[in-house]
């Protein structure tokens, strides 16, 4: 039984009472307009502070932007449909070729906020997306999703606030693992909504790279 489905019905009952209340903002709208067809996917290798990053989309667009924002910002129902099937389409093959040279677990994991800030948003965007992805990521047939194998530890300031020399140590020792034997040797792809230098993902990967698991870090976009 999937204990979590009463949460998320709830929320979205609420979510299209907020909608039927109070008009979305303007990049809500637009992204409620467009369907997957209109979200083109665009893989990017970057190598960011000593960390390998893909992404998938290029936020430059602006049909990006508004899917981005909607999603972090709003939690839209359909913008976090549209992050699923996007990150859905690049899994699959990746999955692929990871077990195509071992059948160890694959786990997917979202980047964590802390508990502070996540009673003041109200949701973890990435988590909102990577619960729509489809079964065969959540039963073991592809991989599992897990939300609480990886924690945030520190309320560090907003990133974006920041200069830039100040983002790797404003994220440093942040993260935590929970339990490091489960993941033990596993490979873990690590999901963001948006990287800029690469700080907060590749500081959130090194508490797993040191459980000995193997860590693929992404994002949907970079600003």
């Amino acid at each position: 039984m999937d204990r979590g489905r009463p949460i998320r019905l709830l929320r979205t009952i609420w979510i299209e009472l907020l909608d039927a209340i109070l008009p979305p903002h303007a990049h809500t709208a637009r992204t409620k307009a467009r369907g997957f067809e209109q979200i083109p996917l665009l893989a990017a290798d970057h190598e960011l502070l000593g960390g390998h990053i893909t992404t998938l989309m290029d936020y430059r667009k602006p049909e990006i932007q508004d899917l981005v924002r909607s999603l972090k910002y709003d939690g839209n129902e359909h913008a976090a449909h549209l992050c699923a099937a996007v990150l859905a389409d690049y899994l699959r093959e990746e999955i692929a070729a990871v077990r195509a040279f071992s059948p160890r677990p694959i786990w997917i994991l979202p980047l964590p906020l802390h508990g502070t800030r996540m009673r003041k948003r109200g949701f973890n965007q990435i988590a909102l997306v990577l619960e729509r992805l489809p079964r065969e990521f959540h039963d073991g047939t592809l991989a599992i999703v897990n939300d609480t194998i990886l924690i945030r530890t520190r309320d560090t300031p907003h990133q974006t606030s920041l200069p830039r020399s100040s983002r790797l140590a404003n994220m440093r020792n942040a993260f935590s693992v929970t339990d490091p034997d489960l993941i033990r040797y596993a490979h873990i792809f690590l999901i963001d909504d948006v990287t800029t230098t690469g700080a907060t993902l590749v500081n959130a990967g090194k508490p797993l790279t040191k459980a000995k698991a193997d860590v693929t870090l992404m994002a949907l976009a970079r600003a």
